[in-house]
């Protein structure tokens, strides 16, 4: 190898990115990180939620100064069908998360690290691998050759170069999901008002049913301080045999009864689609080799469980342990062993039965929705008849769908969860 230009090399200037060159500068560690788009966060695109403890451990202080949108308070689960919501509503006041824009809260994270010491470079793509002897020694970049004892590679889901360089194969499409997000927006009071929101209190609402058209997936809706973020994301396996396009099942969420009003005099102000590593732990590649770890959404480290969607607190604990094993002068395999020894690598493994119920039970998706809101129906509705008892009313709706069939998948997802 030549005498190398950097200790480490990292690709991707995402959450990932940026927290193991804020991590490895701390520690004196000649970092580089390269990042194709021109700043950071104008290529990363997430739903908008940050759980924060991992970024606390980081940086204690990061209230005073992260660009932070509001802080959550509200947890909205919706059942959807074409005109009507079943919807659990939960109200709290725990600090432990924040809606987030990544292109204000990317630069600022950036920012942290160059304030540390790393060297920093956007606008700058990285073309390929450099390999000696089946070992990652440096990239190519704009045509020039830079070469690190270390090449960090968290280049997002779409693992282009490590594809390329033999390091990991192409992701199963049953594996992946893909997204489509609106941020809009809308002048603060009104948002509060139609939220029922105070100061920086936020709103975080998830959906399922019409927002795919009854595929694997869901909608999501997040409160920024005078923007909202919608969007809807299905898993690539399932829209392959859609008749409907993705962005046209947005414009429809967008049109539900219970969408629509929320959305009324908002302006369109960003558009953007990216893609969701969603395999669980049986989907994750090879986490290092000779001269190279993976961290974040390119280690396909993402969960989502229904009622939570995590993977930017996820990237920041891999970034941590990935800077930790270099910092201790460790081998490269140590990484994965301390990824298994930390936080993540249990929830990891908690639901790692999920991404696979999913696609087995389309019944979460298609037909419980439909399910919800009759057996709703049936109870609130007043006429000059009799009320049918409740036993009776749940039973008959039940059979709609199949005892065994019902049984079956509550049992799968109580397991999964």
């Amino acid at each position: 190898m030549e005498h190398p230009d950097f200790d480490v090399i990292i690709v991707g200037g995402g959450i990932a990115g940026c927290t193991t060159a804020l991590w490895l500068a701390r520690a004196g560690i000649n970092t580089l990180l390269l990042e194709r788009g021109t700043q950071a966060g104008s290529k990363n695109v997430s739903g908008g939620r940050l759980y924060t403890y991992a970024l606390a451990q980081m940086l204690p202080d990061f209230i005073a100064t992260a660009p932070l949108e509001r802080c959550i308070t509200q947890e909205k689960l919706s059942l959807l069908n074409g005109d009507s919501a079943v919807t659990l509503d939960y109200h709290h006041n725990l600090p432990c998360s924040y809606s987030v824009l990544r292109a204000r809260f990317d630069p600022w994270l950036m920012a942290q690290a160059q304030a540390a010491g790393a060297q920093c470079l956007t606008g700058t793509l990285v073309d390929q691998l450099i390999m000696q002897q089946s070992q990652v020694v440096g990239v190519m970049a704009a045509g020039e050759a830079l070469y690190a004892n270390t090449v960090i590679l968290a280049e997002g889901a779409n693992t282009l170069l490590s594809e390329q360089a033999g390091l990991q194969a192409k992701p199963a499409t049953s594996t992946l999901a893909i997204g489509v997000k609106e941020v809009r927006a809308l002048p603060r009071a009104q948002l509060e008002e139609r939220f029922t929101l105070e100061d920086d209190q936020g709103c975080a609402w998830l959906f399922a049913g019409q927002p795919t058209q009854g595929k694997v997936g869901g909608g999501f809706l997040y409160t920024n301080r005078d923007t909202l973020s919608l969007g809807v994301v299905c898993n690539l396996s399932s829209l392959s045999n859609s008749r409907i396009a993705l962005p046209h099942m947005l414009q429809q969420f967008k049109q539900h009864p219970v969408i629509r009003p929320l959305l009324k005099n908002s302006e369109l102000c960003e558009y953007s689609a990216h893609l969701i590593p969603e395999g669980g732990l049986d989907s994750i590649p090879p986490l290092c080799g000779p001269g190279y770890l993976v961290v974040g959404d390119a280690a396909r480290l993402c969960i989502n469980t229904g009622h939570t969607v995590r993977g930017m607190d996820l990237a920041m604990l891999s970034a941590q342990a990935a800077a930790e094993t270099l910092i201790a002068h460790q081998a490269l395999q140590h990484y994965p062993q301390r990824l298994q020894q930390s936080a993540l690598w249990a929830l990891i493994r908690q639901y790692r039965r999920l991404p696979e119920l999913m696609l087995r039970s389309p019944h979460w998706f298609n037909r419980y929705p439909q399910l919800a809101a009759d057996v709703l129906q049936e109870m609130f509705q007043v006429n000059g008849h009799a009320p049918t008892p409740l036993h009776k009313l749940l039973w008959r709706h039940a059979r709609r769908i199949g005892l065994r069939q019902l049984l079956k998948d509550t049992v799968n997802g109580m397991r999964s969860l």
